[in-house]
């Protein structure tokens, strides 16, 4: 058989580019175990960070054109109209620490339901979607606060920055919030 048709052949062509492929391959990568994740959104609220779990938040919005509602606690700030449904909103810091949430182009709206409580929940700030391993779960919370303490149930801390997970659907079963009648 002539040298120049044997290098030429597709057969033979195959087998070479299959030995350099072989020759220069590197070996799968190591399968790591994956590890459990805690998602949930971040938010501010005076100057504790915490987070709600992600499935008990169903939507967030931009502080919504609001109707005042008469006869009722000065932490419902009222009744927004959001794609023709009702929805209360109120004022996360004046429930837990009778003081408003200052209004800043930053604030926004919480939304949750829970066995049919439907409503919206005025927060500082929303800082995104948080993701926690499970080993950086903690139950050391990071305030003193007996107003809020009842709606945490446990926190994250990694490196400098500490987490408190709180509970919308705590908040929602909760009978002092209600009770939003004078």
């Amino acid at each position: 058989m002539d040298m120049s048709a044997h290098k030429t052949d597709p057969l033979v062509l195959l087998q070479e580019l299959e030995r350099r492929c072989r020759r220069n391959a590197h070996g799968l990568p190591r399968q790591e175990e994956a590890k459990r994740e805690w998602v949930g959104i971040g938010f501010r609220l005076g100057h504790l960070r915490l987070a709600a779990p992600l499935g008990e938040v169903v939507e967030i919005l931009t502080y919504p054109s609001l109707s005042k509602v008469p006869g009722t606690k000065p932490w419902v700030r009222g009744i927004a109209n959001v794609r023709g449904n009702l929805l209360p909103i109120m004022d996360l810091q004046g429930y837990l620490h009778g003081r408003p949430v200052t209004m800043t182009r930053r604030s926004r709206v919480l939304v949750m339901n829970h066995k049919g409580m439907f409503s919206g929940l005025v927060v500082d700030e929303v800082l995104g979607l948080r993701h926690f391993l499970e080993e950086e779960q903690t139950s050391q919370l990071p305030a003193h606060d007996d107003g809020i303490n009842e709606y945490l149930k446990h926190g994250f801390k990694r490196g400098d920055e500490h987490w408190a997970v709180f509970s919308m659907h705590r908040l929602a079963d909760a009978p002092q919030f209600l009770q939003v009648a004078v």
